[in-house]
């Protein structure tokens, strides 16, 4: 097999009645050479019986304990065990956007550092969101594409590409759900590295509970998004950016 250019960063939580449908899709549908990375909190977690029903040698699938807890905790476990030039976080349920995989790796192999799967490009969409979760969603990424230029239609959305530049790099601050995802949008594009996208597909889950909490998140999202505008209009460049390879206090936001 050979070594991964992309780490396929999949968080579960009883995700058993999503993630085969997920995984065949990548199999399917993905030519880039990839690894899953399957990143669950407790060995009672309901995915990891299905897991062991999928054929062996099929697709290179490594197991990860999370670190700690919940959706942010999983994702950073990935971070740590990824080593492939790119990795993405990929949702369980998400049996749809696998074909947009490999166009994504071609932005990035042109020269991106992120690339976001954009539900607000042309040829993408966002069906069957919870009104308030759509206005919040839809309003955020308005602003900060026309009125704070970060260079994506979605800047929320967590489907996107990171280079290993960018998760050997920039400091993750953020300590709640997805917000890191916005986070390291907007520091990269303070320090100016290039950003790309693709359209991208969005349906609300048919199975399972989403661990989306707007309420709770709302505030650390807010932070991104202030950072984003200053980022614009104030401040821009490494000094302002905290770095993990320079931390000093000079690197810090």
């Amino acid at each position: 097999m050979k070594s991964p250019e992309l780490d396929i960063i999949i968080p579960v939580y009883n995700e058993g009645r999503n993630i085969l449908a997920t995984i065949d899709s990548i199999h399917s549908c993905v030519r880039t050479p990839c690894r899953i990375l399957i990143c669950y909190d407790n060995e009672k977690d309901d995915t990891l019986p299905v897991l062991e029903s999928y054929p062996h040698g099929r697709l290179d699938i490594k197991l990860i304990k999370n670190r700690g807890s919940g959706a942010l905790g999983a994702v950073l476990s990935g971070f740590e065990k990824s080593d492939a030039p790119a990795a993405i976080m990929f949702p369980a349920d998400d049996d749809y956007n696998a074909p947009r995989i490999d166009p994504m790796m071609e932005k990035f192999r042109e020269g991106c550092e992120i690339v976001v799967a954009s539900r607000f490009a042309m040829g993408g969409c966002m069906k069957g969101c919870p009104p308030l979760k759509s206005i919040l969603v839809r309003a955020s990424a308005f602003a900060l594409y026309h009125f704070a230029r970060v260079p994506t239609r979605d800047p929320s959305n967590g489907l996107r590409i990171f280079s290993r530049r960018v998760l050997d790099t920039i400091q993750i601050e953020s300590t709640v759900g997805f917000a890191y995802s916005i986070e390291l949008l907007v520091k990269a594009h303070r320090l100016g590295w290039r950003v790309g996208e693709v359209p991208a597909l969005w349906f609300e889950r048919r199975a399972g509970k989403s661990r989306f909490q707007v309420i709770k998140w709302v505030p650390q999202y807010l932070k991104w998004f202030a950072y984003a505008f200053a980022t614009t209009y104030m401040l821009r460049g490494p000094h302002t950016v905290a770095l993990k390879k320079l931390p000093t206090k000079s690197n810090q936001l």
